[in-house]
């Protein structure tokens, strides 16, 4: 518990302040996570982060997290160099074909691209502004603390037993219902502009796929077989674990036109 503390007061020591500056510093600080989470994924696959897919990979989730004017100039763009790596995956398909098949393929494309984005919308959000971004983590901050006491006082109906035993329906419920109270008292102090139902609404909405991003990653560590993601941030595993809810969160805010 003390190394768990101890590493989240250092990690919001320095994530806060590069949240506060945004511009260039967050989308530094996104790639750099892009890219470690995307190794996360060949980690935990047993796979050498030294391979030549895995360190285009790498540089792929990161290139992901970049504004389009990034690339302003280029021959390529982000669409046609994500198009450009899938093609290149297929193609190592044939040269590594007996250590690297159509579903490592598959997963790794998947990944990188859910890595990437996720953290693109979340230097998206801060671009726009600092109330939608701070509104988005005071959601999965809350959601998670209170899910976690809420589920310890009256969890008894497992949530998934087999991806993640020790979660719970009441505490799920909880968790949202927690987040809902927290964002009316955030929106008093820092008015987000939105018709309060609509606010709520969107906030159980983001809640619950924050808790299925969560669980989609409890299920990829289940998969294979590992506790955490990596090992990165000690006392809480890698920046998959840490970032898992935020990877959904943020781009359905997004789609739900908050920016």
């Amino acid at each position: 518990m003390r190394t768990r503390i101890i590493t989240a007061i250092i990690a919001l020591a320095i994530f806060i302040p590069i949240l506060l500056l945004g511009g260039i510093w967050i989308e530094i600080a996104s790639a750099v996570l892009a890219f470690i989470g995307v190794s996360e994924i060949f980690i935990m696959k047993k796979m050498m982060v030294l391979h030549p897919i895995a360190i285009l990979s790498m540089l792929m989730g990161a290139a992901l997290t970049l504004p389009n004017s990034f690339f302003k100039g280029l021959w390529l763009n982000k669409d046609a160099m994500f198009y450009a790596f899938i093609l290149i995956l297929l193609v190592s398909i044939v040269f590594f074909y007996r250590t690297f098949n159509i579903e490592d393929a598959g997963i790794i494309a998947i990944t990188t691209f859910y890595v990437g984005h996720g953290f693109f919308y979340l230097t998206l959000a801060r671009d726009k502004g600092l109330s939608y971004l701070f509104y988005a983590l005071l959601l999965v901050w809350s959601t998670d603390i209170f899910a976690y006491f809420f589920g310890r006082k009256f969890g008894k109906h497992k949530l998934d037993p087999v991806i993640s035993p020790h979660k719970t329906w009441e505490g799920s419920i909880g968790g949202t219902l927690a987040a809902v109270v927290v964002v009316i008292i955030y929106n008093i102090f820092v008015p987000l502009h939105r018709n309060l139902l609509i606010l709520i609404i969107a906030t159980i909405v983001l809640s619950i796929f924050g808790q299925i991003g969560d669980l989609a990653e409890s299920a990829i560590k289940r998969h294979y077989n590992v506790k955490d993601s990596g090992k990165i941030l000690p006392g809480h595993g890698g920046i998959l674990d840490r970032f898992d809810s935020f990877l959904f969160v943020f781009p359905c805010l997004h789609l739900l036109g908050f920016f």
